[in-house]
């Protein structure tokens, strides 16, 4: 069966048919071309699909779009303002948060969420957060550190 979609992208309005078996990643990466997260598992095991529903990190390879009716997704091309960098973003730059920069996208949503729940996180409350994105660069030093630099920045 399909349904019609009404939800918001990144602060714009989005109305659209879909099947009720659509992944929202194959949603997003299909029907709005916005590719930044990635299909690394399939599974829900790697988090480089990682956007935010509402506010809340989601792995969008094992949510139906469908079932996203009405919400609210912000995706890693939507975190940028006016062509500047987030704060997120900026700090993973300039802190070499990203090697091959497969999972940043993810990281830097799932790290999102965290900042906007928790302003000061602890190192551990950072390692729990991103504990569901996996990367295969780096020993994760540089991601943590990356998300600490950002959260400093924005209690100034």
């Amino acid at each position: 069966m399909k349904r019609i979609l009404n939800l918001k992208i990144n602060g714009r309005a989005v109305d659209d048919v879909v099947p009720d078996n659509l992944l929202l990643v194959d949603f997003l990466r299909e029907r709005q071309v916005l590719t930044g997260a990635k299909k690394g598992c399939d599974g829900g095991e790697c988090g480089a699909c990682t956007v935010l529903v509402n506010g809340q990190p989601r792995l969008s390879c094992i949510t139906l779009a469908a079932n996203c009716e009405g919400a609210e997704i912000e995706t890693i091309e939507g975190q940028a303002r006016n062509g500047q960098l987030s704060p997120l973003q900026r700090a993973f730059h300039e802190n070499l948060g990203a090697q091959c920069g497969y999972c940043t996208p993810g990281m830097i949503m799932a790290a999102e969420g965290l900042l906007r729940t928790n302003p000061d996180p602890s190192e551990t409350e950072i390692k729990i957060a991103l504990g569901g994105n996996i990367c295969r660069c780096t020993g994760y030093v540089k991601i943590i550190k990356s998300v600490q630099v950002a959260a400093a920045e924005a209690r100034q």
